[in-house]
């Protein structure tokens, strides 16, 4: 008597949108700082790559919409680690932050995605 169906719940069109910009975002991010990464290896560009993307951080952090700071703290931290592997005896742990920077926005960015795939499927 008590097997009543609970029909699932259709996401919202809001719900969906922030999933799959979340999804791309996180996705752009993790590549660029993969990239960032990769630069920082290279003596003169990686300083300067590292340098210029600490000041656009710190552009964005300093902005009134917290959407904003977040992504500002992320482009900051990332433009410093490529600053501080410059420094000899930081290179290693500065370049496996970024590394693991670039798989936790790639996994964030992955879980954004099912979780936009799945919604886009129970509003077909």
């Amino acid at each position: 008597m008590g097997d009543v169906m609970k029909r699932e719940e259709i996401p919202s069109t809001k719900s969906l949108t922030k999933s799959g910009v979340a999804a791309v975002g996180y996705i752009a991010a993790g590549a660029f700082i993969g990239i960032l990464n990769a630069f920082s290896g290279i003596p003169i560009l990686g300083a300067i790559a590292g340098g210029v993307v600490l000041l656009i951080g710190l552009g964005s952090f300093f902005s009134k919409d917290p959407a904003d700071k977040k992504a500002g703290l992320i482009i900051t931290a990332a433009g410093a680690l490529t600053l501080l592997s410059k420094i000899p005896f930081l290179t290693g742990i500065s370049q496996a932050l970024l590394g693991v920077g670039v798989v936790g926005l790639f996994a964030l960015g992955i879980v954004n995605a099912i979780k936009f795939f799945r919604g886009l499927k129970k509003r077909s």
